[in-house]
């Protein structure tokens, strides 16, 4: 069918059939002109969302490319019926956040399930990303949804898919589920029970609070074990939700002295405080900066909406506050870990670090001084949770030590297989507490690993593309970049280049490029799997911080130039 068909046929079917149960989208499909909301209805139903690097998201409404209930149903369908020709155990867990229509989405999914055969076990409340990932295997379960867009801005919203292992679907067994939802019509191949009926025959099963309890003490588990109790701390949940299992975190800790920032205390899928809910955004801490200047305390705390990321600020050392990037918090803490662990005597034999390409550079050297083997996987935490499951099956999960990407998300331990703020929480309060026990900051310790390792400065460039027509510039400027390489770029010759699509890197075919010049610098070009947006990532390395600023000044401008003479 072509679009308007597809559109006609969306309003007959929820005008005739389903006014009742979605009335919003009704509205939406009725104020649509075919001839004036051309170029709107084009974008609403020209496909159907598709899985990226953080599983499926898109904005909400009306429409085969936006997040509604017919899509959620749709998907979940697929999943079911790949659930029966997988072998896996016929049971999901189900979790969601603080988003516009997260608990709808979640109940939907968990009555599609029912309907299909599959117990779901369902949170009652919103609950943290990992938690998800938890309860997949806790329940031993075939799979896991999470209804959540992360750290988008609040008009989009999200579907992320768990395997058995509680990891993230690679991208092999996203196609798959995706396979099975394009077979199946979202207004007549839908398989579903109703919620109270479901509830009553036991195939949706309400999960209980120990099973929340138990993944905060697992993550407890990890401590390295400092005193954390003189710590002043200002935390921000950004209206998400983190609130109640951080809490319940640094109680167990004992850290008692804990101002959470009252505007973004409750949750509210609105974000009316900051228009991108993302910890890496200085916008979204400002005014948690601003409660942690007045309380004078020793830390300030973030996490993202569905609580998997993280982002910190300590003092500056002049009075004022700095927030901690995410590719220096992912070094502070392994170098924490490593030195911590074998002072202790508690490093396992041939410990394993996990990282992405395109976070720094520094974490290199670092490893090498701990013996630590570094693996490298491409942009998502679910291939940092496939190396874990991959230690598992050779019976060493001890070896992983830690895992990070440069986005704000960290792991210490296989009791997840996704990116844990609660647990980036613990680390970073313990770290603190370390190094203020020899009165030092995170920054002071940022610093002289700087002085030890060379000054690395990382930054991105993101290029936003809306709309179809945007997704297909993006590609053009991708294309132009793999068929016509730079030379040079800012005058910096180009002496390495890795085509991750195209060349035999080991990993799986990405649409990502690496472009290295003579002096060391590095750019990456890649287009987010969350957003429609192109991401560059830049990369130099300075004798000091002055130079490393320079460095990244004509790097950006260099860089910039390049994305402008390509689109």
């Amino acid at each position: 069918m072509d679009i308007n068909e597809v559109f006609t046929k969306w309003l007959q079917f929820v005008t005739e059939q389903y006014a009742a149960e979605a009335p919003d989208l009704l509205e939406e499909l009725k104020a649509l002109d075919p001839v004036k909301d051309a170029e709107e209805i084009y974008d609403r139903f020209y496909t159907y969302l598709d899985f990226g690097t953080g599983g499926l998201r898109g904005v909400l409404g009306a429409g085969t490319n936006r997040m509604n209930i017919f899509i959620i149903r749709k998907v979940t369908q697929g999943l079911c019926d790949y659930l029966h020709s997988s072998g896996d155990p016929l049971s999901v867990a189900i979790g969601y956040d603080s988003r516009i229509k997260s608990d709808v989405f979640a109940r939907e999914a968990a009555c599609v399930c029912a309907g299909n055969g599959i117990t779901a076990y369902l949170y009652p409340r919103l609950v943290p990303t990992p938690a998800v990932s938890w309860a997949v295997r806790y329940y031993k379960c075939g799979a896991g949804i999470n209804i959540t867009a992360s750290h988008n801005p609040s008009k989009y919203n999200g579907y992320k898919v768990y395997g058995p292992d509680g990891c993230q679907f690679p991208p092999e067994g996203a196609a798959k589920v995706l396979a099975a939802s394009q077979k199946t019509d979202e207004f007549f191949d839908i398989r579903k029970m109703d919620y109270d009926k479901a509830i009553e025959e036991g195939m949706i099963k309400i999960i209980p609070d120990k099973c929340l309890e138990d993944f905060v003490d697992a993550v407890l588990a990890l401590r390295p074990g400092n005193d954390v109790t003189k710590l002043k701390l200002v935390y921000t949940p950004l209206n998400g939700a983190g609130l109640e299992c951080v809490k319940m975190l640094l109680s167990k800790m004992g850290v008692t002295n804990v101002t959470v920032v009252p505007e973004q205390e409750k949750p509210d899928g609105h974000f009316p405080t900051c228009p991108y809910p993302n910890p890496e955004i200085r916008e979204a801490m400002e005014l948690g900066l601003k409660l942690v200047r007045e309380k004078d305390a020793d830390l300030m705390i973030g996490t993202d909406p569905d609580c998997d990321r993280m982002g910190a600020a300590c003092p500056d050392g002049k009075g004022d506050y700095r927030l901690i990037t995410g590719n220096e918090m992912g070094v502070l803490l392994l170098d924490y870990l490593c030195r911590y662990r074998t002072e202790k005597g508690t490093m396992p034999k041939d410990p394993v670090a996990v990282t992405t390409i395109v976070s720094t550079d520094m974490v290199t050297p670092i490893a090498e001084k701990y013996g630590v083997e570094l693996r490298r996987t491409l942009t998502g935490f679910k291939f940092i949770g496939e190396q874990i499951a991959l230690l598992e099956s050779a019976g060493h999960p001890e070896r992983y030590i830690f895992g990070f990407e440069e986005s704000y998300g960290y792991l210490s331990g296989p009791h997840v297989r996704d990116k844990d703020a609660v647990n980036a929480v613990m680390l970073c309060v313990e770290c603190a507490a370390w190094y203020a026990s020899q009165g030092m900051t995170l920054l002071d310790a940022i610093n002289k690993l700087y002085d030890e390792y060379g000054w690395f400065r990382n930054e991105q460039i993101n290029k936003a593309f809306e709309g179809a027509e945007g997704m297909i510039q993006m590609g053009k400027v991708m294309d132009s970049l793999r068929n016509d390489p730079p030379a040079e770029i800012g005058g910096d010759k180009v002496t390495g280049r890795i085509d991750y699509k195209n060349d035999n890197t080991g990993l799986i075919k990405s649409n990502v490029l690496e472009f290295r010049m003579d002096s060391g610098a590095k750019v990456i070009a890649r287009p987010s799997g969350t957003e429609p947006k192109l991401k560059l990532y830049l990369s130099v390395k300075g004798k000091n911080e002055a130079d490393s600023l320079q460095k990244m000044a004509a790097l950006r401008e260099a860089a910039n130039a390049l994305l402008t003479s390509r689109m």
